[in-house]
């Protein structure tokens, strides 16, 4: 479910596992407006399905809709994932923060989050999975910069440990000394202009990360790997918060294979 949600790769991504795993069911996307989320979801369980995925912009609305929200959702602030119980009640989890670490261990193995300061772009519903990812995993220094400051001092006060809220006039100089930065906002996506940040201040070493996936490589990977920094594009994390939302619907944990990733990056 989302507001768009035409363009997903995620129907691609569920109905391959369907035929690959031999089950009966199909994968659809809904596009609801954000005055229909609420009926929206309470039609899930009439309407036999297993769950649903959440994605722009309902992933923080849809916290006040469900019945039961489970502590990683409740400390990110978003829902991701809708799982329908037999008796019609719905609960919300949160997958996007295991899919952003999965898709960094995979695509880089030797990545540590530890390794130096991190600047963080954005603080929107991915940003607080991003973040709180990060800081599970052990990320000393969080420099998250944000239009609006008081979004990024929010997540900052509610996180606490290693964030600490940039205004975004200090972007350029936040990349000084830093290990690795992540763009969670919707610049670079198709059709939004291009992310404004200059990467003069950012060591070659660093890890140039995007969240976006439409297109493969955004004008900011772009330009980070023309300097020489590594870079991962968004494809990853959507692939990876699959698995455990179909652990939770169905009690199957499927695999992030190359087949699956070079099937869906032909239609990008």
């Amino acid at each position: 479910m989302g507001w768009p949600v035409m363009h997903s790769r995620s129907p691609m991504l569920h109905n391959y596992w369907f035929r690959q795993l031999g089950l009966a069911g199909s994968y659809v996307p809904l596009a609801i407006r954000p005055e229909g989320l609420a009926a929206a979801l309470r039609a899930l369980h009439p309407l036999g399905f297993a769950g649903c995925n959440l994605t722009i912009p309902h992933k923080q609305q849809a916290i006040a809709l469900v019945d039961e929200v489970d502590t990683l959702a409740r400390s990110i602030g978003a829902i991701s994932c809708v799982i329908v119980r037999p008796d019609g009640s719905l609960a919300g989890s949160n997958n996007d923060c295991y899919g952003f670490v999965h898709n960094l261990r995979q695509e880089q193995p030797g990545w540590r989050a530890d390794a130096g300061p991190i600047v963080v772009l954005g603080a929107g519903g991915g940003s607080r999975a991003v973040c709180y990812g990060l800081a599970q995993e052990g990320a000393r220094e969080i420099r998250l910069v944000n239009r609006g400051l008081a979004r990024a001092q929010e997540i900052a006060r509610e996180f606490g440990g290693p964030i600490v809220a940039l205004d975004w006039s200090e972007r350029h100089d936040a990349l000084d000394g830093a290990a690795m930065v992540v763009n969670t906002t919707s610049c670079g996506m198709a059709g939004q202009p291009a992310l404004d940040i200059r990467l003069d201040r950012l060591p070659t070493t660093a890890l140039a990360a995007d969240i976006i996936y439409i297109p493969l490589e955004t004008p900011f990977l772009a330009a980070a790997r023309s300097r020489g920094n590594p870079t991962v594009n968004g494809l990853g994390m959507l692939l990876h918060q699959g698995r455990p939302a179909w652990k939770a619907w169905f009690g199957i944990e499927p695999e992030v294979t190359a087949e699956l990733r070079a099937m869906i990056e032909k239609t990008i």
